[in-house]
């Protein structure tokens, strides 16, 4: 979900009319969008086969029953469900979970908490993914540097560690001056891939066998629980195919088809091909197939280019975990956090400390916790399933009532992706003490976190709208019996436009005066990525002292008071900002026995509001303009 400034219409737009813009989105799109599934050579296919080997089982049955899962997982998940299907569900052109969900929203009124709760478990499930794919991508590029030699293990995980602590450094600088470099490398990287497999396709020619895809069904049905277990494994080579979608809005559909058409899958195909072709006839290579696959002068080429392709995915996935936390952010499943821009071209370019420090962490404990990439992929296959599972449910909505296709329609194209993903994340499930506890641990206190954040919210604003008054009521009382008037415009914020705010009563409860243009100013986010910029602002005139003005955001964009200020100007509604006092609420929440939440969850809530960003700089308002007025609430 690694941001770039391209829409997906002017991408669209680009392909159909402008064959260098559409081929330079191609290219980005491959830096960006498959960077996760291009790394996922250095591990599935190992992995798979080593628990194969380990388990006792056939060296020769078991590459062709990977091989096959690896190959019918790529074409039914990833090629027609993802490339097909769902880059054809998009959100105003948009795409990604939260996309997904209101669109879903917006057409199964009836299910739309449904369509919420599974939202919030996607977004929950892609930290997980979030954090474990820097773990597991950088320490399989490394580990290639005991293949170079063996002396060097030791420092395998020191320099991983050295690799992330560079990688999380740098998100403060902004990523806008290397991003243009990450499509050309990964182009590279995917042509080297389909070189290696190439070389050694003709080792053992009996391995396409494996485009059977009963050899895949038979071997699963053959071994039972170790089948179902290297199931599970064989899902890794189909990690970041949810990135296909989420990417939409940044590319466009076309260009992010044709580099899976025309580079990626073939090159993925050739080297899981090539790997089991080589395993087949040197069952030494087991030890780690994708490094073996490149002559031993080349070894610490690979470990570079790989680390590189490594740090470009885990990129992606960091940028992505940005852009999920801001879109919860405006549709209010979070509290407010710092946001900054990080490139003055870019709009899409941005960057949250707290939530970079959090992965980092978290990354870090990953790494030492597991200490290798095979521990890692216990855990890595849960996330990734469960997300994708969460992705067919909420197209099946989508399909059915946005596409208005027959319920059985829509059921016989989703229900099969739903079965087959149930049954790998059925099959990851069984890693969960090995460690697909760590995934579902994160995304059970991210769901907590976020259902405990709009529960609570909804409270406040309840207990809030009872010390309310009607705000055209309000304005006919002033009119009649006007307070003292000062010079100059007070801005007020609140979320209801059409109540009182709490600070403008509070003003005129305690000094008794009113400006001589009040504004009650509310911003909105509604259910589509972007508004476009004529229906940005609201104006509506109350009196000849009151203006009610409503700013509408989409959920993919960040609030800003000084712009909205400028957008009135465009409404013959000029403000000057020196001459303008804004009136902010700071509410102070406290327990209450009658709290309709559990006493744990009340403190949550608390002490979750106590950790939001401050309203001024998260709307960007100057400073020296603000008067907050506290109020206690119990909630």
């Amino acid at each position: 979900m690694a941001q770039t400034q391209a829409s997906s219409s002017s991408a669209d737009a680009g392909a159909d009319g402008h064959p260098e813009g559409y081929w330079a989105l191609a290219i980005g799109a491959i830096g960006v969008v498959f960077g996760d599934i291009g790394t996922s050579p250095l591990y599935a296919f190992k992995e798979a086969i080593v628990a194969a080997h380990h388990r006792g089982l056939d060296i020769r049955e078991s590459t062709i029953g990977v091989l096959s899962l690896i190959l019918w997982v790529l074409i039914l998940i990833v090629t027609i469900k993802y490339v097909v299907i769902l880059l054809r569900a998009d959100n105003r052109g948009e795409g990604g979970t939260f996309a997904l969900m209101a669109l879903g929203q917006s057409v199964a009124k009836r299910s739309a908490p449904l369509l919420f709760a599974l939202g919030i478990a996607g977004a929950s499930f892609f930290y997980g993914d979030a954090v474990i794919t820097p773990a597991i991508s950088v320490l399989s590029a490394v580990e290639g540097l005991k293949l170079v030699a063996p002396a060097l293990e030791p420092a395998v995980i020191p320099i991983a560690l050295l690799v992330l602590v560079g990688l999380f450094w740098m998100q403060s600088q902004g990523t806008d001056r290397v991003a243009r470099y990450f499509g050309p490398i990964t182009v590279v990287w995917f042509l080297v891939l389909a070189l290696g497999g190439a070389m050694h396709i003709a080792d053992n020619l009996y391995v396409l066998q494996a485009f059977n895809p009963l050899n895949g069904i038979i071997f699963v049905a053959k071994h039972g629980v170790i089948g179902l277990t290297i199931m599970g494994l064989v899902f890794l080579a189909a990690t970041g195919a949810e990135a296909l979608y989420a990417d939409l809005g940044h590319f466009g559909r076309k260009p992010i088809q044709a580099g899976w058409f025309m580079l990626v899958f073939p090159a993925l195909l050739l080297n899981y091909f090539g790997q089991g072709a080589l395993v087949m006839s040197d069952p030494t290579a087991l030890e780690n197939p994708f490094y073996r696959l490149y002559p031993e002068w080349a070894l610490i080429p690979m470990v570079i280019l790989s680390t590189i392709a490594t740090v470009i995915a885990s990129q992606a996935v960091i940028t992505g975990a940005f852009s999920l936390t801001r879109q919860a952010i405006q549709l209010g499943l979070i509290p407010r956090m710092e946001i900054r821009h990080t490139s003055a071209s870019m709009a899409g370019q941005i960057y949250m400390p707290r939530v970079n420090w959090a992965i980092f962490l978290a990354v870090l404990t990953a790494v030492v916790m597991f200490k290798n990439s095979s521990n890692l992929a216990a855990a890595y296959g849960v996330s990734v399933t469960a997300a994708m599972v969460i992705d067919s449910l909420m197209a099946f909505f989508v399909v059915w009532k946005c596409w208005k296709w027959p319920m059985w329609r829509a059921a016989a194209v989703m229900v099969p992706f739903v079965i087959i993903e149930q049954v790998f994340f059925s099959a990851n499930i069984l890693k969960f003490f090995a460690g697909g506890w760590v995934p579902i641990t994160i995304a059970a206190m991210l769901g907590l976190i976020m259902f405990t954040w709009v529960r609570g919210t909804r409270l406040l604003a309840k207990a809030t709208k009872r010390n309310e008054a009607d705000l055209d009521w309000l304005v006919r009382k002033l009119e009649t019996k006007p307070p003292h008037r000062v010079p100059g415009t007070a801005v007020f914020l609140t979320g209801d436009p059409y109540a009182a705010p709490t600070a403008m009563m509070h003003n005129l409860k305690h000094n008794r005066v009113m400006h001589e243009r009040n504004i009650v100013l509310s911003i909105k986010t509604e259910e589509t990525p972007r508004v476009p910029r004529h229906e940005r602002v609201t104006v509506e005139r109350v009196s000849d002292h009151f203006l009610r003005i409503v700013a509408r955001y989409g959920f993919m964009e960040t609030p800003s008071v000084p712009k909205i200020l400028e957008h009135c100007k465009r409404k013959d509604c000029a403000i000057e900002m020196g001459a303008t006092s804004f009136f902010l609420s700071r509410r102070s929440l406290r327990v209450t026995t009658k709290s309709e939440m559990p006493r744990w969850q009340e403190r949550l809530f608390i002490a979750l509001a106590g950790s939001a960003e401050d309203a001024t700089t998260y709307f960007q308002i100057p400073t020296d303009r603000v008067v907050e007025v506290g109020t206690q609430v119990a909630v």
